[in-house]
C-alpha cells in the first residue's frame, strides 16, 4: 500500500511505467525495458524517481554537534554542500537507521527510506533534550530524484535550495572516507563506478518533470551531449542492479534485526573509527579491533539456466560433509537483494555465516529450485581483529626454550 499522506508519483503516468511493489510502492519499477534503462542510467542519461523516499531536516545552532554525538559518523566539521552518510545504532551496536546526510549551512538534510522516517523522526525528537535543534518532516514538500554524477545539473532539473545551497547529495561509496575502513580486499573496488547522486526537487515540480520527460525536452550533459541524447526515466530495477554490482548496501534490503556495520563493509563510508563515543560505539570498536563479525556480505553470480531470479529472503545453502555419511545441505544465510544486470547477468547480494569458506559453491533455494551460485567476496572471513594483539599461551603449555 502507498502511504495515504504521500500521493503516487506523477511519473507513473509516463508511457510504459510499471509500479514497484513492497517497500518501493508509489514509484516505477521500470518503464518497459529495464536492461536499456540500466545502460542509460549508468551512462548518465537517465534519472530515477525516488519520490517515495523520506526527507527530514534538522535546524538550529546545535544541529551538527548534536547529530555527531549520537551517530557513527563525524559531523561536527561538515561544511555547506558536503555529503556524507551516518548510521544510528542501538546500545549493542546493531544497525537501526542508515541516513544520507547533506548540510546547507542552515539545515542538515537527512534522506531516508520511507519506512524509516516515522521511527527516526520520533527517535530524534526524543533525543533533543534542551538542545537548540528542530526536526522537521519535509517529505510532502520535496521529492528525491536519483542519477549518476553530473546528471541532475545537466538535464534541466532545478535542485531545491531553500538556503542558497543546491540540495544534491553525492554518495561517498566511491572511496573509503576519512576515518573509515574497508574490509574488501579486492585491488579495484566496484564502488568506484558507483558515482551516484540524489537531488531534492520541489514535489510540486514533478508534473512538470513528467511532461518534460514525455516530450524528450531534457538534454543529457557530459559525454552524452555529443550525441544529442535526451534524458529518459529509469526505474528502480535499473538502479538496484547497478547498486548490487557496486556492492552498495541498502538499509531496506541488507539490514535485519541482527545486522552490525562490519558485516556489510559499511565502515568504509558510514563509520568514523576515531570520532569518540556514540551509542553502539563499544561494539563497533570491539568487533573491529578484537573480534570478527558473525556474518559477511557476498555478491553471488547466479546460474540463470532455470530462468528463476531469487527473491529477498530466499535461503542460501551450502553442503556440509560429515564422516561416514552423505553430504548434507544446510542453510547458511539469505538473499537480501537480487537483479539481472545488463552485463553480469543474474546477480544477488546475500548475508551468510562468516565461517563459510570463500571457495564453497552455494545454492539458493527459490520456487522449489536449487540455483547454484559462486561467491564474489565482499567481506572476507578475516574481517576484524585489526589490532593484532598477540595471544598469551595457555597455562600448562611450555614454549620453546623453557
Amino acid at each position: 500500500m502507498t502511504n495515504p499522506a504521500q500521493p503516487t508519483s506523477p511519473l507513473l503516468d509516463l508511457q510504459g511505467a510499471v509500479q514497484a511493489d513492497g517497500i518501493d510502492t508509489g514509484v516505477a519499477a521500470h518503464y518497459g525495458n529495464p536492461m536499456i534503462e540500466q545502460r542509460s542510467l549508468a551512462a548518465g542519461r537517465s534519472i530515477v524517481d525516488l519520490s517515495h523516499r523520506g526527507v527530514l531536516s534538522v535546524s538550529g545552532p546545535d544541529r551538527l554537534t548534536w547529530l555527531n554525538s549520537i551517530a557513527s559518523q563525524e559531523l561536527k566539521s561538515l561544511t555547506p554542500g558536503a555529503s556524507t552518510e551516518m548510521l544510528l545504532l542501538d546500545p549493542t551496536g546493531r544497525l537501526e537507521y542508515a541516513i544520507r546526510v547533506l548540510d546547507d549551512g542552515v539545515e542538515t538534510w537527512l534522506l531516508v527510506e520511507a519506512a524509516e522516517l516515522p521511527g527516526l523522526h520520533t527517535f530524534l525528537d526524543r533525543m533533543k533534550f534542551m538542545l537548540r535543534v528542530q526536526v522537521v518532516d519535509h517529505t510532502l514538500a520535496y521529492a528525491t530524484i536519483g542519477a549518476m554524477t553530473g546528471a541532475p545539473a545537466t538535464v534541466g532539473l532545478a535542485p531545491a535550495a531553500p538556503n542558497d545551497v543546491p540540495l544534491t547529495w553525492l554518495d561517498p561509496w566511491a572511496e573509503v572516507t576519512r576515518g573509515g575502513y574497508q574490509y574488501a580486499e579486492t585491488p579495484e573496488h566496484p564502488g568506484i563506478l558507483w558515482t551516484y547522486t540524489e537531488t531534492l526537487v520541489p514535489r510540486a515540480s514533478l508534473p512538470t518533470l513528467r511532461d518534460a520527460l514525455a516530450a524528450g525536452a531534457l538534454a543529457a550533459g557530459g559525454a552524452a551531449s555529443a550525441s544529442n541524447a535526451k534524458v529518459t526515466p529509469a526505474g528502480l530495477l535499473a538502479l538496484e542492479a547497478l547498486r548490487i554490482a557496486a556492492w552498495r548496501p541498502r538499509r531496506a534490503r541488507e539490514v535485519d534485526e541482527k545486522s552490525i556495520p562490519h558485516e556489510l563493509d559499511w565502515l568504509r563510508t558510514a563509520v568514523h573509527l576515531n570520532k569518540g563515543c556514540y551509542r553502539g560505539q563499544e561494539t563497533v570498536a570491539k568487533v573491529h579491533n578484537l573480534g570478527h563479525p558473525p556474518r559477511r556480505l557476498v555478491m553471488l553470480h547466479l546460474d540463470g539456466s532455470e530462468g528463476v531470479l531469487p527473491a529477498p529472503g530466499d535461503p542460501v545453502q551450502a553442503d556440509r560433509s560429515r564422516p561416514e555419511s552423505e553430504a548434507e545441505r544446510v542453510t547458511v544465510g539469505a538473499i537480501t537483494s537480487s537483479a539481472i544486470h545488463y552485463e553480469l547477468g543474474p546477480i544477488a547480494l546475500a548475508v551468510i555465516k562468516r565461517t563459510i569458506p570463500a571457495a564453497s559453491t552455494l545454492y539458493v533455494q527459490s520456487e522449489g529450485i536449487a540455483i547454484s551460485a559462486s561467491q564474489e567476496i565482499i567481506v572476507p572471513q578475516s574481517a576484524g581483529s585489526v589490532a593484532d594483539i598477540p595471544r598469551l599461551p595457555r597455562l600448562g603449555i611450555r614454549t620453546p626454550g623453557h
